[in-house]
């Protein structure tokens, strides 16, 4: 169960919003197998002055349609599925709405199976209860 937290400037519309939403939604079920049905998504949109960035940073040139894009994810992937999942979020967003790839962020979150309660106040991957 990935959860997926897209920040953005304020400004862009309803459309733009689901695509980006859609795409990183797309990249995830082909690169990392999440289900369809398993989308937690938190869109932030801010304030150009509490948007903070480097322009260049590494080399690589953003403008303000930077999105930055954090995913709590399983940490049980390997460095080739994640490299894969990068390609897939910033080809699909290219795609639709029209993203530069060089304003596609992303940051992994690696989480242990331990650490997710679906709800019910459970860990809900534990299944010997006998260790916790």
């Amino acid at each position: 169960m990935p959860l997926v937290q897209i920040n953005l400037i304020k400004g862009k519309s309803r459309e733009y919003i689901k695509a980006v939403a859609d795409g990183v939604h797309k990249a995830l079920a082909d690169a990392f197998n999440v289900p369809a049905d398993d989308r937690f998504q938190l869109i932030h949109q801010h304030d150009a002055d509490s948007f903070i960035y480097d322009a260049d940073y590494f080399g690589i040139h953003r403008t303000d349609d930077l999105v930055i894009i954090q995913i709590s994810a399983g940490n049980w992937r390997d460095i080739p599925t994640k490299e894969k999942l990068y390609a897939a979020i910033a080809n699909n967003l290219f795609q639709a709405p029209g993203l530069r790839k060089e304003d596609v962020m992303i940051s992994l979150i690696p989480v242990g199976k331990e650490d997710w309660s679906f709800g019910n106040g459970l860990a809900s991957y534990v299944t010997d209860r006998s260790k916790s």
